[in-house]
């Protein structure tokens, strides 16, 4: 990893997360490989739509212009085309006018390997499997679900996370999984003082707090929030591991297991992301959302999120 991008935030996406691919996606699942080839290369000049998780890249990459001193945000390719079927997402990308110069073509196998040697801070796809990979190699990951919402107006980037096994461990978690909710808050009263062990979203907030540093609390590009099913008194256990870290978090939301949509819409979330697929799927509904496949609801019953294979 180069020492530059060792400063950075650096977000790999891959090609399906980041534009509209469904009508070639649709090609390859009918006719397959060879067609899917030839389609594209008919298609190269026609600029493809937004994916869902254009506008939280857009936003991230313009954070670059707003300080001096050199580029903070980096955003990387990782696509399951080839590089001749690339082509068109690279047209893409110009015209969008994307700073995106750093890409992985595959050609048709897993691009999870590549996260660690550009130093991603988080994966973006929508692979399940090459997500659930990286999640299991120690990086960030997340499956991006369709999604018809607008993006949230406004040049702020605004992410919203899930607490246990987003950016916290699944330790708590554990314990209501398999004792129950009695258990779950009797054991965060008694360890409140006890920070929880970091997530695999930990160093990702980290960078973005890193980011946030750089600006005045009242003019800074980034908002985050937490918006979690804990309330009181679970909730201290989190003020004091937060705090133990010393990562800033401008709004914590505890619902006590109201649903998390309407609170992601008046948060105007740009992207949530959240360990557990029914939360994800309400979530999905109100705004751009990433499964996180990690933890013991995810162990405990295997799922497939709502997501095609990446292109």
């Amino acid at each position: 990893m180069s020492e530059s991008l060792r400063t950075q935030l650096v977000v790999a996406i891959s090609s399906r997360a980041l534009f509209d691919l469904s009508a070639s996606h649709a090609v390859f699942e009918t006719h397959g490989v060879e067609a899917y080839r030839r389609y594209q290369l008919d298609h190269e000049d026609e600029i493809l739509d937004p994916g869902v998780a254009f506008p939280m890249v857009q936003k991230l990459l313009a954070i670059n212009g707003r300080l001096s001193g050199g580029p903070r945000v980096e955003v990387i390719l990782l696509s399951r085309n080839s590089s001749d079927t690339g082509l068109r997402i690279f047209n893409s990308i110009r015209h969008y006018q994307l700073g995106i110069t750093r890409a992985a073509f595959t050609g048709g196998v897993s691009t999870w390997t590549y996260v660690a040697p550009f130093g991603a801070h988080l994966f973006l796809s929508a692979d399940p499997e090459d997500v659930r990979q990286a999640l299991g190699h120690g990086h960030a990951a997340a499956t991006i679900l369709p999604s018809a919402v607008k993006p949230s107006a406004g040049e702020e980037l605004r992410i919203a996370f899930d607490g246990d096994a987003v950016l916290f461990s699944d330790e708590s978690e554990r314990i209501y999984q398999m004792n129950g909710l009695e258990a779950f808050t009797s054991n965060e009263i008694n360890a409140a003082r006890e920070p929880l062990s970091g997530g695999p979203f930990k160093n990702f907030l980290a960078m973005l707090h890193h980011i946030q540093s750089e600006f005045p609390a009242e003019a800074s590009p980034i908002r985050t929030a937490l918006i979690t099913a804990r309330s009181a008194p679970s909730h201290e256990r989190v003020v004091r591991t937060l705090r133990a870290w010393d990562i800033r978090i401008d709004e914590s939301i505890f619902l006590g297991g109201l649903p998390k949509g309407e609170f992601l819409k008046a948060f105007g979330a740009d992207i949530f992301f959240d360990d557990q697929v029914r939360h994800c799927d309400s979530a999905s509904r109100h705004v751009a959302t990433g499964h996180v496949p990690h933890g013991v609801t995810n162990e405990a019953k295997p799922v497939r999120c709502k997501a095609p294979p990446s292109s």
